[in-house]
C-alpha cells in the first residue's frame, strides 16, 4: 500500500474577528482595564516589537514560523486582528512549505496599518 500526498494550494483563512480598522480598541480597552497609560505601554511595545520581527522575517531565517507565531500572539493581545491573521497565514504558508512572500507582504501591510494607527493614538493630546 502506498500513500500518496498531493500537495495542496495554500488558502488564506477568514479573519479571526471584525474590525473597522487596524486595531480593535475595544479589545484593547478590555485586555488593558481600561488603563490608559497601560494601553500607550503596550501600543509602544507592540510597534516596535512588530516593526523588529517583520524586517527580521523579510529574511525568512530559520525561525520565522516561530517569529511569526510570536508576533501573532501579541497582536491578538492588542487586538491588532489584521496583524494576528496575516502572521497566521505567514506561519502557515512557511510551515506548509509554500511561497511566503505573498503572506509576508500581506503581514508588512497589515503591520504598516497597525503602526499608522498607533501612531495616531500615542500622538493624539
Amino acid at each position: 500500500m502506498s500513500l500518496h500526498l498531493e500537495r495542496v494550494e495554500w488558502m488564506p483563512s477568514p479573519p479571526l474577528a471584525p474590525g473597522d480598522g487596524p486595531i480593535d480598541f475595544e479589545h484593547l480597552d478590555r485586555m488593558t482595564f481600561g488603563d490608559a497609560g497601560l494601553e500607550r505601554e503596550v501600543l509602544t511595545m507592540f510597534s516596535a516589537q512588530s516593526a523588529r520581527l517583520v524586517h527580521t522575517l523579510a529574511a525568512i531565517p530559520a525561525d520565522a514560523s516561530a517569529l511569526a507565531h510570536t508576533l501573532k500572539g501579541s497582536a491578538r493581545a492588542i487586538g491588532a486582528f489584521a496583524v494576528a491573521d496575516a502572521a497566521d497565514r505567514l506561519e502557515a504558508a512557511i510551515a506548509s512549505g509554500f511561497d511566503a512572500s505573498a503572506p509576508l507582504a500581506e503581514l508588512d501591510e497589515a503591520v504598516a496599518q497597525a503602526q499608522a494607527a498607533i501612531e495616531a493614538i500615542l500622538h493624539r493630546s
